[in-house]
């Protein structure tokens, strides 16, 4: 073997033994077994327990998350205050319970009112909106329970807002939210309208009404709160303080230029929302950094599919056998939008952070199902490489996204 060839297979070891170091993460087939969502959603919107024996789970690859650390533990994080959390049950509402405690934290920011507000009186409007939507394009409309964080904007500002305690939309006896039914009802009923080709708005709206008020209940018009008495747009100016048009919302696509407002195109976005500030990515965890370091909280919605998200050990990290963290950029971020293997799949709250080192971690409050399976019910920890790479879009107020929107609004 010439000097060269020994020299060249040197290298090839020396290369091939730093790449087995500095590989830290191995992925594994796992299955989970029965949850929160088998054990305690089911058995209170089904009325009887599952037979759990015979509870078949799908095989997922899962980073092998045994002998690993982390920060998962609460009382390391700056906390901001929140309400705890609160499931959605058997719903596709998560973008509702995101947006309502992202608000319940601001109103007492602002207030320093204790307030839970009803996420499902957003969810009527909002369905009863997208009803309408569906008619004006002649169902052209997609239907799905999802729907983004900022929809609550133009809910508030057509519709106002309810405390919890007087619209819940539970059903008698029920702890938990079944949106099943409702929506088969409500697909089922605007499908025929459709394939009929009958497009009388005042009837159908008056239809979709009668099918959310029978599984929702009928959303209350007048408030009495400590004896005065509100209707739900005065209870949200008067006595929440809240402004909707305090509220911006940030992503972060190459597909467009920066510092410009654009379209998110999802299908949650149903009604076609161009109001998203399109910002660098550097720009995009500045805005979630300076935030939670100055007392503020973010609403943020992403992709939760990935084999770094655990819902045992309640963390969400980007292993390196997907991508090392220095490649972590705004390309491999855009490859994954481009290539669909990121989608804007569910909306969480962030309510604290952790530094540690250079290292930011996020304690975020998730609606979720999954997010009830960890020790700690209804949290995660988030590392913030994995929010630079998968999540898509964040909520803020304005004055903690002034610094930024100086630089676009002239």
């Amino acid at each position: 073997m010439t000097m060269k060839k020994v020299f060249f297979n040197l290298i090839l070891v020396l290369v091939t033994v730093a790449i087995i170091a500095q590989n830290q993460y191995v992925g594994i087939y796992k299955i989970y077994p029965p949850g929160f969502y088998h054990k305690v959603i089911l058995p209170d919107i089904s009325g009887e327990m599952p037979v759990l024996k015979n509870y078949k789970a799908p095989l997922q690859f899962k980073v092998d998350f045994s002998e690993k650390k982390y920060p998962n533990d609460i009382s390391l994080y700056n906390t901001i205050y929140h309400n705890l959390p609160l499931s959605q049950g058997n719903s596709g509402t998560c973008w509702a319970y995101s947006a309502v405690s992202f608000m319940e934290s601001e109103i007492y920011r602002l207030t320093t009112k204790k307030v839970k507000l009803s996420e499902m009186y957003l969810v009527y409007w909002d369905y009863y909106d997208r009803a309408e939507n569906f008619v004006d394009t002649r169902g052209e409309t997609p239907l799905g329970q999802g729907s983004e964080s900022n929809a609550i904007q133009r809910i508030m500002n057509k519709y106002g807002l309810v405390p919890y305690e007087l619209y819940t939309g539970l059903q008698e006896g029920k702890k938990f939210n079944d949106h099943d039914k409702l929506f088969e009802e409500y697909e089922t009923y605007l499908k025929s309208v459709k394939t009929a080709d009958i497009w009388d708005k005042e009837e159908v709206l008056t239809n979709i009404k009668n099918i959310l008020n029978k599984y929702l209940g009928e959303p209350p018009t007048v408030l009495k709160i400590n004896n005065i008495v509100y209707n739900p747009q005065t209870y949200m100016r008067e006595f929440l303080k809240l402004n909707p048009g305090r509220y911006y919302s940030f992503m972060s696509t190459k597909r467009y230029n920066y510092n410009e407002k654009h379209e998110l195109e999802e299908p949650d976005n149903w009604w076609k929302c161009k109001e998203y500030y399109n910002v660098s990515l550097e720009d995009f965890i500045f805005l979630i950094r300076s935030a939670v370091t100055s007392g503020y909280t973010v609403s943020l919605c992403g992709d939760v599919s990935e084999p770094g998200y655990c819902q045992i050990e309640e963390v969400a990290i980007v292993p390196d056998f997907d991508i090392p963290a220095a490649y972590i950029n705004a390309d491999s971020r855009e490859l994954r939008l481009y290539n669909g293997s990121t989608t804007n799949d569910h909306c969480i709250h962030i309510v604290g952070y952790y530094k540690t080192g250079d290292a930011y971690w996020y304690l975020i409050k998730d609606s979720g199902s999954g997010a009830f399976d960890g020790k700690h019910k209804g949290y995660r920890f988030f590392h913030e490489d994995y929010i630079k790479l998968k999540m898509m879009t964040i909520m803020i107020h304005y004055d903690v996204a002034k610094g930024v929107l100086d630089k676009i609004i002239k």
